[in-house]
């Protein structure tokens, strides 16, 4: 007979996931310890959000002291073509594969609240739904019901779905029956550590979010480090580099990648020219819908002034000039420093 779990299961494939599986709240209490960790070495960087939550982030039963069971969810997002391919396009900016898509925010709410309405539907009892923004410790509980494990890059690797599975947890108060924890398949590789450009893994299983090119494209609201902007080359928005060379993605399952996440056209390759362009209507014109609307027109273009100062292209300095006098002194800065690099006489 059909435990409620399995049909729980069949139920979450069925809104879109690609991966459910359960784990006791109390499942994974290493988590807080090395998040205490983390940051007292201050490796959050200005994350203070993280901070300030970090008692609740810590396990799930500092959020909710009711909760017997986690529900961990996955959505692949698995790209279709190699995130790599565009490293020595110089005159285009890179944008990593999660944000070429719809916010995944909302397509991964949707789902954790059908799946929630389900789970009422079937059996009393009170629960939460949450997808990135609230303090929970996705990656370590997900390992902890088994959806993966948490590779040397720290984030979450599934022997179905590789490094692409975007992550959701429903709180429940009742008790569920727990899947088994993965274990590490990580092995003596250490590809991921070799693949980042600003050296953001001081350790493997650790990342230092101040070096990492995902935190300072996105995060960062300041400056960005004058020794790292090299390594950034034509990022403009996070960075796949350390997911992409994973050898497990070769396993992933891309028939399970959620239409949604499919990228817009516009946002494969973008020129940089265009976007240095960019005023705030244009900004948000161009970014409606994507998760990158967050970050604002300063710091997209911030980080297009970067990528451009490393891409060669002098025909750039056109689009770049105009920048010196810009409003944001962060996007003026960024403009000089990429007029600068272009300008200089070869090494």
């Amino acid at each position: 007979m059909e435990t409620f779990e399995q049909r729980l299961k069949a139920e979450a494939l069925r809104l879109g996931f690609a991966a459910c599986a359960i784990a006791r709240a109390d499942a994974a209490p290493e988590a807080g310890r090395r998040l205490r960790e983390w940051l007292d070495a201050g490796r959050h960087g200005d994350m203070l959000w993280m901070e300030e939550r970090a008692e609740q982030r810590a396990s799930p039963a500092g959020l909710w002291p009711d909760v017997r069971s986690v529900i961990m969810l996955g959505m692949s997002y698995a790209p279709g073509r190699d995130p790599l391919a565009l490293a020595e396009a110089g005159g285009r900016g890179r944008i990593s594969v999660y944000a070429q898509g719809r916010d995944y925010h909302d397509i991964v709410k949707k789902g954790l609240k059908a799946l929630a309405r389900w789970l009422v539907e079937q059996q009393q009892g009170a629960l939460k739904v949450f997808v990135d923004t609230a303090p929970v410790m996705e990656k370590p509980l997900a390992q902890a019901a088994g959806l993966g494990w948490q590779g040397k890059h720290s984030n979450l690797v599934s022997r179905a779905h590789g490094s692409w599975l975007f992550l959701g947890a429903i709180y429940s108060e009742i008790a569920l029956e727990p899947d088994a924890p993965e274990r590490d398949h990580c092995g003596s590789c250490a590809a991921c550590q070799a693949a980042c450009p600003t050296g953001a893994f001081p350790a493997p299983y650790v990342v230092d979010a101040r070096r990492c090119i995902s935190y300072l494209t996105i995060e960062h609201k300041g400056p960005i480090p004058d020794a790292l902007r090299v390594g950034i080359g034509n990022r403009i928005y996070g960075c796949d580099d350390c997911l992409a060379v994973c050898p497990w993605n070769k396993f992933a399952d891309r028939a399970a990648a959620n239409r949604a996440f499919v990228g817009r056209a516009e946002l494969a390759a973008p020129s940089l020219a265009d976007l240095l362009d960019l005023d705030d209507a244009g900004f948000r014109e161009v970014f409606s819908g994507s998760p990158i609307k967050r970050i604002g027109r300063g710091r997209m273009v911030r980080n297009a002034a970067i990528a451009a100062g490393n891409s060669g292209d002098k025909d750039l300095l056109n689009r770049l000039r105009p920048l010196l006098a810009d409003a944001d002194p962060v996007v003026a800065e960024a403009a000089a420093w990429a007029i600068g690099r272009l300008t200089a006489p070869p090494a």
